[in-house]
């Protein structure tokens, strides 16, 4: 799955052990910080993908919260 793209969606993120949703968690945060330092040196030619970045990470934020509350339905991919 790549991050930033059309498949990294709520019902997949929902399906995801939560080892594996910190790992994309993690390599999300990475592409961010290489994409932030792209921008800042004007070699940055998608300004959407940073867009893209931060929502997929706010999404994996939102659905960790989730389990930690116990309020989303883990592995019900409806």
């Amino acid at each position: 799955m790549a991050v930033g793209s059309q498949d990294l969606t709520s019902k997949e993120l929902r399906g995801l052990e939560d080892e594996r949703l910190v790992d994309e968690l993690r390599k999300a945060k990475e592409e961010l910080f290489n994409l932030r330092f792209q921008s800042a040196t004007g070699q940055l030619d998608n300004h959407g993908r940073l867009r893209a970045v931060r929502k997929d990470i706010a999404r994996i934020y939102t659905e960790m919260r989730e389990r930690e509350l116990g309020i989303g339905v883990k592995g019900d991919a409806k």
